[in-house]
């Protein structure tokens, strides 16, 4: 039997926040991630966008508060693949800070938010070639987000289920999916993470 909190919490929209580059703006996942979530947790659910095709881990810096003015329940956070690109001249040290900065913002002024870093989809040909340190900047924003009690949620296994031939089709550019083939893998692997948790 639910409390006189949890109707009240029940009765309110889940509010997620997406907060990253081109995957989140572009991305195309957040209204059939909406849809899947409240069939699933059966209440509302709204997923909003703070993201910036482009954006690095500046960009986040500098709009962390655009975040926090939303007061979501949730945030789902992707920085790491423009920092990862050779061209933005984007050093790990400032990364590492940047994220960083990021992170301790969110704990600061939304402690009872979830923060779930995610880690998108592959990155190849000649995008992933201007990538070359790709998995040194998710493994170094990763552990920044475990450190801090926050939560990690990996895609890759959703896009390694495919063929080569599959993963060309779905992120025919190399790095951007189709939206159709990233609004499969994120809410088959989001909807039952946060569904176990009841949201």
């Amino acid at each position: 039997m639910m409390t006189p909190t949890q109707a009240q919490d029940n009765a309110k929209p889940l509010r997620i926040v997406s907060f990253g580059t081109s995957l989140t703006n572009q991305g195309g996942w957040q209204v059939p991630l909406q849809t899947s979530l409240a069939s699933c947790l059966n209440r509302q659910v709204e997923v909003l966008k703070v993201a910036q095709s482009g954006g690095t881990s500046d960009w986040a810096v500098s709009h962390v508060d655009d975040v926090v003015r939303l007061a979501p329940d949730i945030v789902l956070i992707e920085f790491y693949a423009n920092d990862a690109a050779i061209n933005r001249l984007m050093t790990r040290e400032r990364s590492r800070t940047n994220i960083a900065l990021v992170f301790d913002r969110l704990k600061k002024e939304l402690p009872a938010t979830r923060v779930i870093m995610t880690r998108m989809n592959p990155v190849s040909g000649m995008r992933g070639s201007m990538r070359p340190l790709l998995e040194w900047y998710i493994d170094m924003q990763r552990n920044e987000a475990l450190a801090r009690g926050y939560e990690y949620i990996d895609y890759y296994p959703g896009w390694s289920k495919m063929t080569k031939n599959e993963l060309e089709s779905a992120i025919p550019d190399g790095l951007h999916p189709r939206p159709e083939a990233v609004a499969r893998i994120v809410t088959s692997i989001m909807t039952p993470y946060l569904c176990k948790g009841n949201g």
